[in-house]
């Protein structure tokens, strides 16, 4: 149950005095549907309001805040020309412009011979000094409700910050004081405030330093979005590792056969992934592993032995895949790898006849397959094993939590290992991938060429076209990577479709072309034509991304490379090189670059470390688009900012694990306040692991 001083936070934000249901909706687009949500909606510059001079000192275009008297209202000649009002002070006349001016309004908000207080920003008119429709206007007596420092928030179409300002204002006023969950001697080092006082601050900065993300109250309310994620980490592992694992252990009779067909040596991280898996199965708990590796690490083969453990065991593997394209890749490299092992495998995806797919549950459920490798459809109800005891997912930041355990639960007690190509910084494994284990391969196996990496303007695109010509010619296979499937008017980017037809006209019916929205058996035809050698070129969009393994295809151009992402162009890169024969990926642009840009392209040309490229994609992009897509898997953030905030990220690691170690069903007066917080920043699922929860 959440903590009843919650309540009053969590109520909509349709429940504050002033906001209807045109400004609730625009509140919900921009900020969220909840009052919480306002309090998390920090703002993002400042108007500041403290300027006071004369009017004859007041300079052009600058925000003062004026004490006034009204002179006279000057009503227009024709609709078209602004209702004027004439001020003055001691020192001089200014004038207050409106336009499409309601005349009753004004005459009563601004009374002859009355004095105002008027904000707003002046500008020249020939030789008057004049305001076009003032912020404020107020009595005198409240000058004090003007003259300071207003927050300036993000907004959305429909609306302003006047209405959002006023519901944020409310909002706090609604905040109540919640106990502190943090440390009281590391509160004192840091000199933070507490937990409402920081919220205060956040939504009262007074100068442009309390807007960034290293002032004292945005520290405070990252760190404590930070220690509500690790607390809800740990405690899914901990809830997990609670319960009693099988143990699995193999004879080794099947790796050894299959590392006898392999075309390499295993690297020395493969040799310590494998041995880092194989402890975990033997041991009385769940295994939940992250296996990283970099383009061309050698996951699958890692995998393959994890599965075959099982296998060695009397018990079956699944093998799962986002995409049936992957699926099919996967088991075209195990079975060759399997032949004459007498271990069984099947492919399971969501087409195929329905007597095969029921012929495959049949085997299935009686023990008959050994190694199943599949997509989606292996969550489906009839999916059903006879004694799964080993689930390996494939690129897991395209599945979330609730897939991996819906997966796991097909089994007793099963043991998961997840995978991706996609080397994750260190800050955004604590935060994303806390409930794992962890696991990296960083070598490449031997034999695997090098590719060049070149970045052009667009200008040069013939060159490059005559350059493909060339590669084709000596035998190369190419793939050539637009961002959009079809032109668009609002986006002036290179459309695939097009790209496919101009290419076309040089290449005929050399050329292929794959996108999202071909069906499966479109894809998989047009990627085996390529494989097969009936395609030179392959025109595609990012969905030969991930996995796809074509060891003759050595030359990559990829088109307005400007808007991808770091990690999604190191992914694209890793397409070709994948055999013997050195690769070249050539990187057209639309110049002028960004900052961003260039300092991308710049480290694409250094370096093919997936893991320094993704940590400098990290700060270059930040955590929510790392992949140039959210992850499914990936929490949102909404204060901390992994590139800015990863040292509290690293402490309030440690101090979830030690809250956890010294109470952990949280039940001490701190741990009332930790259970507040996992409320707070709705982690409700972490707070219901908690046995007393």
């Amino acid at each position: 149950m959440r903590p009843e001083i919650l309540n009053p936070l969590f109520a909509s934000v349709k429940t504050l005095p002033g906001v209807g249901p045109r400004i609730a909706k625009a509140i919900e687009h921009c900020a969220g549907p909840l009052i919480t949500d306002l309090l998390w909606h920090l703002p993002t510059g400042l108007i500041d309001r403290r300027f006071s001079p004369s009017v004859a000192d007041a300079p052009e275009g600058v925000i003062v805040t004026l004490k006034l008297r009204i002179e006279s209202h000057h009503k227009p000649r024709t609709k078209r020309l602004p209702y004027k009002v004439r001020c003055s002070d001691e020192s001089g006349a200014l004038d207050l412009v409106f336009f499409h001016a309601h005349e009753k309004y004004l005459l009563e908000r601004l009374a002859v011979g009355e004095v105002r207080i008027v904000s707003g920003r002046t500008e020249r008119y020939g030789e008057d000094i004049q305001i076009v429709h003032p912020d404020h206007i107020t009595p005198e007596e409240e000058i004090e409700s003007v003259q300071n420092v207003e927050p300036v928030y993000p907004l959305t179409a429909g609306l302003n910050l006047k209405p959002l300002s006023k519901a944020i204002g409310v909002a706090l006023e609604r905040t109540p004081e919640l106990p502190e969950w943090c440390d009281a001697a590391y509160m004192a080092r840091q000199n933070w405030p507490s937990w409402k006082q920081a919220i205060l601050l956040a939504h009262g900065p007074h100068e442009e330093a309390d807007l960034t993300p290293q002032s004292p109250a945005r520290q405070r309310l990252a760190y404590d979005e930070l220690l509500a994620n690790q607390l809800a980490l740990m405690l899914l592992r901990a809830t997990m590792q609670r319960t009693t694992g099988r143990t699995t252990e193999g004879d080794g009779r099947l790796r050894q056969a299959v590392n006898k067909r392999l075309p390499f040596t295993l690297t020395a991280g493969q040799e310590r992934a494998i041995s880092e898996i194989e402890a975990d199965l033997m041991a009385p708990h769940r295994m939940l592993r992250l296996l990283q590796g970099d383009v061309g690490s050698g996951k699958t083969v890692v995998a393959l032995f994890t599965l075959l453990i099982a296998v060695e065991a009397g018990a079956q593997g699944v093998l799962m895949a986002p995409t049936e394209m992957l699926a099919r890749q996967h088991l075209a490299t195990l079975e060759p790898l399997l032949a004459e092992s007498g271990v069984s495998t099947a492919l399971l995806t969501g087409r195929g006849k329905k007597s095969e797919r029921e012929s495959i549950l049949a085997s299935l459920v009686v023990g008959d397959i050994d190694i199943l490798i599949g997509t989606h459809a292996l969550f489906q109800s009839d999916v059903e094993f006879s004694n799964l005891a080993v689930a390996v997912v494939d690129e897991q930041h395209r599945f979330g939590v609730h897939e991996r355990m819906t997966l796991a639960a097909k089994g007793k007690e099963v043991d998961v290992l997840v995978m991706t190509a996609t080397p994750i910084p260190r800050t955004l494994m604590l935060t994303a991938y806390g409930d794992l284990h962890s696991s990296r391969l960083t070598e490449k196996p031997d034999g695997r060429a090098t590719v060049a990496t070149r970045a052009l303007p667009n200008g040069r695109i013939e060159e490059v076209i005559a350059g493909v010509v060339r590669a084709v010619k000596s035998g190369a296979k190419v793939y050539w990577i637009c961002p959009l499937v079809e032109e668009s008017e609002a986006v002036d980017l290179a459309a695939a479709e097009d790209r496919h037809v101009a290419l076309g006209r040089i290449f005929g019916t050399r050329v292929g072309l794959v996108h999202g929205r071909m069906k499966s058996d479109e894809k998989d035809a047009c990627m085996l034509a390529f494989e097969s050698g009936a395609l030179d070129i392959v025109v595609a969009t990012t969905v030969i991304e991930v996995g796809i393994d074509v060891p003759d295809a050595t030359v990559i151009v990829i088109e307005h490379a400007e808007r991808f992402g770091l990690a999604q162009l190191h992914q694209l890169r890793g397409r070709v090189g994948r055999g013997n024969k050195p690769g070249i990926c050539l990187l057209l642009y639309a110049p002028p670059l960004s900052a961003t840009a260039q300092a991308r392209l710049e480290i694409l040309r250094e370096t093919d470390d997936g893991f320094r490229i993704a940590e400098e994609d990290l700060k270059l992009r930040g955590a929510g688009e790392l992949l140039g897509t959210r992850q499914s898997g990936l929490p949102q953030l909404r204060i901390a900012d992994l590139a800015c905030h990863s040292e509290l990220l690293a402490t309030a690691c440690d101090d979830a694990r030690l809250i956890l170690e010294r109470d952990p069903e949280l039940q001490s007066a701190r741990g009332e306040a930790l259970r507040a917080l996992l409320y707070l920043f709705e982690r409700n699922a972490a707070a219901r692991y908690l046995r007393s929860a």
